[in-house]
């Protein structure tokens, strides 16, 4: 088995659970009255598919949140083990090394990895309704169904547009196929172009309000501003290669993603970051309690203070003399 055949035999049941809902979505909207095979009902039926899929990654976006407070909370501890390893390259050192960053990471509940995580379980999704809507007009023109949409629905699908373009249409592949649509070029730009705007907005805002002082001196900070300009670029250029549908797909879980950290930035900042402060200035201006305040007033260890000035000796008891 190639590459492909067991890359795609690992996605069948992702491309089983996209087409699905989106026929689900699509059942749903014809039957309050929407046309059966308009591409706004089609639409309608993909936006549903991100809602469904960014609803239940709620709680690992929870989780994703508190890996990156607690990636920010350990730095100043990452610094003195680096600090303490500078210069050191033998093996012994660097497992050492290693050991010690693991057990960091353990103490403070996270790892470098948690913070991409949302991405990485939705990407299944994403290449699934590809592959599902990349084999649309082959799939017509065999008079075949793809998963749950039946050969009817594939039919509907294939010939569904939305002003003038077609959603099974893609950018790139339409101009190699020396058929030049001007719909499609006109809202496959407007489509990348929204896509990387709201992406690139998304983790600025994350940058310029959401992280402390610490965290934006922190080699940290390095990786997330070169991923700032990376992954928009990432999907800009994939994006020629994307049907209208995959476009409207990935633009509209950008959108909630944005959507989603400005809440998170407004109503939970990050301790110790601009979004914070003004956060508590909100919080003073309605006359609410600052939270630094609640958490002074929970009990704390008792500090005994040596008595200044000379230090007294202990003394010994009297022993009895012999």
């Amino acid at each position: 088995m190639d590459l492909f055949g067991f890359f795609g035999t690992i996605l069948t049941p992702f491309k089983w659970l996209v087409s699905w809902i989106m026929w689900a979505f699509h059942e749903g909207f014809t039957f309050i009255g929407l046309p059966s095979g308009s591409g706004w009902t089609w639409t309608l039926s993909i936006v549903g598919l991100v809602l469904v899929i960014r609803a239940a990654l709620i709680p690992v976006f929870v989780r994703q949140i508190k890996a990156q407070r607690g990636m920010q909370a350990l730095q100043p501890e990452m610094k003195k083990l680096q600090a303490k390893y500078k210069g050191k390259t033998d093996q012994l050192s660097r497992q050492a090394m290693a050991q010690e960053q693991m057990a960091l990471y353990k103490s403070h509940g996270t790892n470098p990895f948690s913070a991409c995580l949302p991405i990485l379980i939705q990407m299944p999704f994403f290449f699934s309704l590809f592959q599902v809507l990349s084999g649309v007009s082959h799939a017509s023109q065999s008079n075949q169904g793809i998963f749950a949409l039946s050969a009817d629905q594939i039919k509907q699908f294939d010939n569904a547009d939305i002003f003038g373009a077609r959603l099974s249409d893609a950018f790139l592949p339409m101009i190699q196929n020396g058929n030049p649509n001007v719909s499609v070029i006109i809202l496959s730009l407007i489509m990348i172009l929204a896509m990387i705007a709201s992406q690139f907005i998304t983790q600025k805002q994350i940058m310029a309000k959401n992280m402390n002082d610490e965290a934006m001196a922190s080699p940290f900070m390095r990786q997330q501003k070169m991923m700032l300009y990376i992954l928009p670029l990432v999907f800009g250029v994939g994006g020629i290669n994307f049907p209208i549908g995959v476009l409207i797909y990935w633009t509209t879980t950008n959108l909630w993603t944005m959507g989603q950290q400005f809440f998170v930035i407004r109503r939970m900042p990050t301790p110790g970051s601009p979004a914070y402060r003004e956060y508590m200035k909100r919080r003073e201006a309605k006359g609410l309690p600052l939270i630094s305040n609640i958490k002074k007033s929970e009990p704390e260890a008792e500090v005994v203070e040596e008595p200044k000035g000379q230090r007294v000796q202990p003394q010994r008891k009297n022993r009895k003399k012999k």
